[in-house]
């Protein structure tokens, strides 16, 4: 008896829901539809690629992590399943620019934003952004190739001086060792402006460029590069100390930034990659 009413309940059912009784027979012994089953193994790939960014990777590092594992989807469908389960790159903070002053030698503009080169050691760009601690700023200044937008010289320190910007080009030279002449383009910063930054560059066969006053897209690359280390890494924290700032930034730059980091500009790939597939 209970099985007729079981079987009238259903009918009464799929009546007010509009489906047919084979289709909610079908549904009840397999509920979750193969297509959901296939997004839920990709989910976890998914949160896997993300858990391993650090948090920072957004759809299309994503996919490009999927696909070389062999996974045949398509970006839209990873970002349609990272935005139903709120999967999302981690935006840092920006922090206000002071001034550093006017340089005493303003260099020409030798770059005009021509930001793709064809090989090594042909033009870095180099900027000092700010960092914040409970001991107060750090100052990080870097020096990128443009060639694979890796960091080939950077330096911390506690206060924004001379030093903090050769420190960053000295590095860059003593790993690269450039047999010709290598643009390098700053901002007008009074520290690349001064008379020490000009013997450098002239003891080392550099050639010193600079952007237009105030014009930031001039150097873009490097403010490129600050805009995802604040994004994917910093996210807003104040560091108790400057030391644990150093460390977490100098995993950033060497460990994850320059091995590890899809960049979109060298086709999905990290700049350590870049330069190895080139070389």
């Amino acid at each position: 008896m209970n099985d007729h009413r079981d079987i009238w309940s259903i009918a009464a059912m799929c009546r007010v829901l509009k489906v047919a009784r084979a289709g909610f027979y079908v549904w009840l012994h397999c509920p979750v539809s193969a297509g959901e089953k296939d997004n839920q193994r990709l989910l976890k790939l998914i949160r896997d690629s993300y858990a391993l960014s650090g948090g920072v990777y957004g759809y299309r590092r994503v996919h490009c992590d999927l696909r070389e594992v062999g996974e045949a989807c398509s970006r839209n469908r990873v970002a349609k399943i990272m935005k139903q389960n709120r999967i999302r790159a981690v935006h840092g903070y920006k922090i206000p620019r002071g001034t550093r002053g006017r340089p005493s030698l303003i260099a020409p503009n030798r770059l005009l934003r021509e930001f793709t080169v064809v090989k090594p050691n042909q033009v870095w760009v180099t900027d000092i952004t700010y960092i914040r601690t409970w001991q107060g700023w750090l100052y990080l200044a870097v020096v990128i190739d443009l060639f694979a937008r890796n960091v080939v010289g950077w330096s911390m320190k506690p206060t924004l001086s001379r030093e903090l910007a050769l420190d960053a080009l000295l590095m860059a030279v003593w790993r690269r060792k450039p047999a010709e002449s290598v643009i390098v383009h700053s901002d007008q910063g009074s520290q690349y402006g001064s008379d020490d930054w000009r013997r450098f560059c002239q003891a080392n066969n550099l050639s010193p460029s600079m952007s237009r006053r105030g014009n930031c897209w001039d150097n873009a690359v490097a403010e490129s590069f600050f805009s995802s280390l604040k994004k994917e890494r910093i996210r807003k924290r104040i560091y108790k100390t400057r030391d644990m700032a150093r460390a977490d930034i100098f995993d950033y730059i060497e460990v994850f930034y320059n091995r590890t980091r899809r960049h979109s500009h060298l086709g999905g790939v990290s700049p350590e990659a870049f330069g190895l597939a080139k070389s």
